[in-house]
């Protein structure tokens, strides 16, 4: 199929409210076709639906964990019977530390709860989409085919109240380059977006602390990150509007990432 027979096609986990949502929304206006997953079906979900069909693109809810990888398949069944195809696999469902702490305290519980759905999870369903994908038999004309990961900035800074974060997170980085690699010959191209300081409900309780650090000049652009800087990247990446590039890493934060004296 060409590309001005159907409309690209998106899979964005994590998307009934925050980042996801707004990714799907971005991606909505760049002309998808959207898929979110999430693990429950709430008024944020039905909001996020609802908006993108307001664009008038398709939109559809799965109920799905990507923790549990045996549900993977099943998951993208449900892509293809009712898409047909997937032409941008968003990895952007994750956890968080439940409680932060001395990493002397970090239990084998924490841990594993962290990496089965940040880096086990992600590594497998994105491998569940790639099999699919390269399958397909896909013309010059087609969509640009793409496969974004959210990690975060904690990819390459490190924060010792909760370090279990910070290493599924920087696993991200290298998994990005290695399915970048892999995925080069089939013409799908591998991202990654570290976001930084993103105002979100999981920052809102550090406000107070964080508007103190951008005050003090914690980054030089001096101003809370928007979903909108991250939604607006992802959907940049996913239309191959930067054709050139895989395996890259996209740091969305402000400048936090330089170095300084």
């Amino acid at each position: 199929m060409s590309s001005s027979a159907r409309n690209p096609i998106a899979l964005v986990t994590g998307g009934r409210r925050g980042i996801g949502a707004a990714i799907a929304q971005a991606l909505a206006g760049r002309g998808f076709d959207v898929a979110i997953a999430d693990l429950e079906r709430d008024e944020n979900a039905e909001r996020t639906l609802a908006a993108i069909k307001a664009m008038g693109r398709r939109a559809e809810f799965l109920l799905g964990d990507i923790a549990d990888i045996q549900s993977h398949e099943a998951l993208l069944g449900k892509v293809w019977d009712g898409f047909g195809t997937l032409d941008c696999l968003v990895n952007n469902a994750g956890a968080q530390v439940k409680v932060r702490g001395d990493m002397l305290d970090v239990t084998p519980e924490s841990f594993d709860r962290l990496h089965s759905v940040n880096l086990r999870g992600t590594f497998f369903l994105t491998q569940a989409a790639a099999r699919r994908m390269v399958k397909e038999t896909r013309s010059e004309n087609d969509p640009h085919r793409s496969i974004v990961t959210l990690s975060s900035c904690n990819a390459f800074m490190a924060s010792i109240n909760r370090a279990e974060y910070c290493i599924s997170k920087s696993a991200l980085t290298m998994m990005n380059k290695l399915w970048a690699l892999r995925l080069a010959e089939h013409r799908i191209h591998c991202y990654e977006i570290q976001p930084g300081v993103i105002a979100t409900e999981m920052t809102a309780p550090a406000k107070e602390r964080y508007d103190q650090l951008i005050a003090q000049g914690l980054f030089p652009i001096a101003r809370w990150g928007q979903v909108g800087d991250i939604a607006g990247t992802a959907a940049t990446l996913a239309s191959g509007a930067i054709p050139f590039s895989t395996g890259a890493a996209f740091p969305i934060d402000g400048g936090l990432h330089i170095q300084k004296l």
